[in-house]
């Protein structure tokens, strides 16, 4: 699939989201897209950015940086959606507007440590394991309340929302309950005094359950841009 193909997808993924949007009733223009760029070469990150997309996320610290240090298109806004290990907090801290994966206090503290180090405040989500899959990272849902106090207390950290993925499943019963589950646990975290204004949840086989039931960030790479390359 070339690049001259994504005006046409694009406007497509708007059209589902905004119907999606419709069907619970909110205003499509509180769901962003991040387009995935991981697995895919720099000249399709940056055709992304002559389609309008501006927000770009990638799995993995090193490939996200050979690309930012390629780039030669207009600012955007970088997000890791990947595990963030703490090996790789160093060079992550800072890179990104967004890292959407924030799943212990230990990372919690080590990216504290850098942001510091830095002079800045790093925006994280909490990732979160809502199905209790064994094969997925994430914070237990059990525990993230007290990862979430936690992270707040750190002055170099802003936890901005949580973050989650559905089962891999064409059941949308099934991907429904684990974004119901995301948007029942922010409900009560905010209940008790955290501001989490972003549910990043949503990806290509599932992101219509996602917006309607909440998602203001949904990740989307084969929607737009089909199969990785790597």
């Amino acid at each position: 699939m070339g690049l001259g193909d994504l005006p046409a997808r694009l406007e497509a993924v708007r059209h589902r989201i905004a119907a999606a949007a419709a069907r619970a009733g909110r205003d499509p223009a509180a769901v962003r897209i991040v387009a995935v760029t991981k697995g895919h070469s720099l000249a399709v990150a940056q055709g992304a950015t002559a389609a309008g997309l501006w927000d770009l996320g990638e799995n993995r610290v090193q490939e996200a940086v050979a690309k930012m240090e390629a780039w030669s298109g207009p600012p955007v806004r970088w997000h890791l959606i990947g595990h963030l290990q703490r090996n790789k907090v160093k060079r992550a801290v800072g890179r990104f507007v967004l890292i959407h994966s924030l799943d212990s206090a230990r990372v919690a503290d080590a990216v504290e440590a850098e942001a510091a180090a830095q002079g800045l405040v790093q925006e994280v989500l909490v990732e979160v394991n809502v199905a209790g899959e064994a094969q997925k990272t994430g914070c237990p849902a059990a525990a993230v309340q007290a990862l979430v106090e936690h992270a707040s207390r750190l002055a170099h950290l802003r936890v901005r929302g949580l973050m989650t993925m559905a089962p891999f499943t064409g059941d949308v019963a099934a991907q429904r309950m684990a974004f119901a589950g995301l948007r029942e646990l922010r409900s009560r975290l905010t209940a008790g005094g955290c501001r989490l204004d972003e549910l990043s949840m949503g990806m290509t086989n599932d992101f219509e359950a996602a917006v309607e039931e909440g998602a203001t960030l949904v990740r989307l790479g084969t929607a737009l841009f089909g199969e990785r390359t790597t």
